[in-house]
């Protein structure tokens, strides 16, 4: 039997069209989507013109996590359009204010061994929990909600393979700036990244998702960690026990090529401006004066990063002349913080809490002063994304950010405060709220009766088509 790697194991089971071992692009199966009020509109008016009666793909979640502000009725006038389209059609609906599309369905839909397809370019976060989850417009998203197949180029397979630990003070967003320095933001097209090695097993899940969700800076297809010990722990806590599925690279799986990060030799990274790919170290940009921090966006808002923020940040105050904001990625983790006092050590300490949204991270509001030098941890610093061309944008860790703010310069958490910085333990439970999604408990019971007959036209279909050949 063919030895197989996590990417080969779970396209496999989902390959509907082509045959990878010889075909250039393959059709394959998705199982979940994904949509954000930016892009939904259009994806689901798309869906409609298509006739059919309902989603027939396992899962299909339609998050308002964009344009949340309403400044003026158009934003509010699309979630009212987007709440009906889930109620008609049996999709699971997210308020405004529930969070961010990808921490969410981190959360409480994400299942290790499953496709999904997002409109939204940072969909791959999926990956950090063993999904083959990939961005895409918003026709693809309607085709696969209607069932069809989702076609990509035969992927090939880099193996970054992760030794060591991480020590105090650099964590995951480091990890892939570093990725990033090597690969840079071209000429990875077609390629999958499945992050392997002993080091794997040192990375909690909100960390993983960390280095998927900016793998989409490399333009890379995805990027997958395995599903293990450390995924169905965090799916136990998160009351998803049963989805977990064990999904790890066979002893002597062969990949395309191999890098080797070894993660006690990091230290802390920034991306300058204007691009994820144009890394420095934190060490040479110390002293650098900061006019504004903003921590939080898809990329660095789990309960583990802000939780990190607030114990470096306990019993002080930031500097006077930064402005420092705080987007956390769910009501769970805003739930999580209030209830542990971090909450209150972040106020406290002069932070801004933002609303659990996109925000400042798409330019929708907190656009830096004009020529300010804005430290963040979302994912892309391309010039006047912030909403100010002339600010210099950097993206950092959320220690080097918080570290930071102290200072009102370029700091790094490795000296700023770090007798308080311990390593945030993933919890035993975390607390589940699902009541804000009006649609989600009908939407999954009527998927959970589709999902099946759907799978099986799908195989019937695969049938057809070998005989037909």
């Amino acid at each position: 039997m063919k030895k197989m790697n996590v990417v080969q194991k779970i396209l496999s089971k989902h390959l509907v069209e082509g045959d990878p071992a010889v075909d250039s692009e393959i059709g394959i199966r998705i199982d979940q989507t994904l949509t954000q009020d930016a892009t939904g509109t259009m994806a689901y008016l798309q869906f409609e013109s298509m006739g059919v009666r309902h989603v027939k793909n396992d899962l299909a979640v339609s998050y308002v996590d964009h344009n949340t502000v309403q400044i003026g009725f158009e934003n509010a006038d699309d979630h009212d359009f987007l709440a009906s389209i889930a109620k008609k059609y049996g999709i699971v609906y997210s308020k405004a204010g529930n969070g961010i599309c990808h921490q969410l369905h981190l959360e409480r839909f994400g299942k290790p061994g499953t496709t999904l397809l997002g409109s939204d370019s940072h969909t791959p976060t999926g990956g950090g929990i063993g999904q083959i989850a990939i961005g895409a417009g918003g026709i693809d998203i309607a085709v696969a909600m209607a069932g069809g197949a989702f076609h990509i180029p035969t992927p090939k397979v880099r193996a970054i393979v992760l030794k060591g630990k991480l020590r105090k003070g650099v964590s995951a967003k480091d990890v892939i700036l570093k990725v990033l320095e090597k690969f840079g933001t071209k000429g990875n097209v077609g390629w999958i990244f499945e992050y392997t090695g002993p080091g794997v097993a040192t990375l909690d899940v909100p960390s993983r998702a960390t280095i998927t969700n900016m793998g989409a800076e490399l333009g890379v297809t995805t990027s997958v960690f395995p599903s293990d010990k450390v995924t169905k722990q965090f799916l136990a806590a998160q009351g998803r026990a049963k989805d977990f599925t064990e999904i790890v690279a066979d002893k002597g799986a062969t990949y395309d090529d191999t890098f080797v990060v070894d993660l006690a030799k990091l230290e802390p990274l920034a991306a300058a401006p204007h691009s994820p790919g144009n890394i420095v170290t934190v060490k040479s940009m110390k002293g650098t004066k900061v006019n504004q921090i903003m921590i939080g966006s898809c990329t660095n808002s789990s309960y583990r990063d802000i939780r990190t923020v607030a114990q470096i940040l306990k019993g002080k105050h930031v500097a006077e002349d930064v402005e420092v904001g705080i987007a956390c990625g769910s009501r769970q983790v805003v739930n999580m913080l209030a209830a542990d006092g971090s909450l209150a050590i972040l106020i406290k300490a002069g932070c801004r809490i933002l609303e659990n949204a996109c925000g400042f991270c798409i330019g929708a509001h907190m656009s830096p002063s004009t020529n300010a030098v804005s430290l963040r941890t979302n994912n892309r610093n391309f010039e006047g994304r912030s909403g100010t061309k002339s600010a210099q944008v950097y993206l950092v860790s959320p220690e080097t950010a918080a570290a930071s703010a102290l200072t009102g310069t370029f700091s790094s958490a490795q000296t700023a405060n770090s007798q308080q910085l311990k390593a945030v333990r993933p919890p035993a439970h975390f607390p589940i709220d699902d009541g804000s999604s009006t649609a989600g408990r009908r939407a999954r019971a009527l998927q959970a009766r589709r999902s099946s007959a759907v799978r099986t036209s799908l195989r019937c279909r695969k049938v057809c088509r070998s005989r037909r050949t």
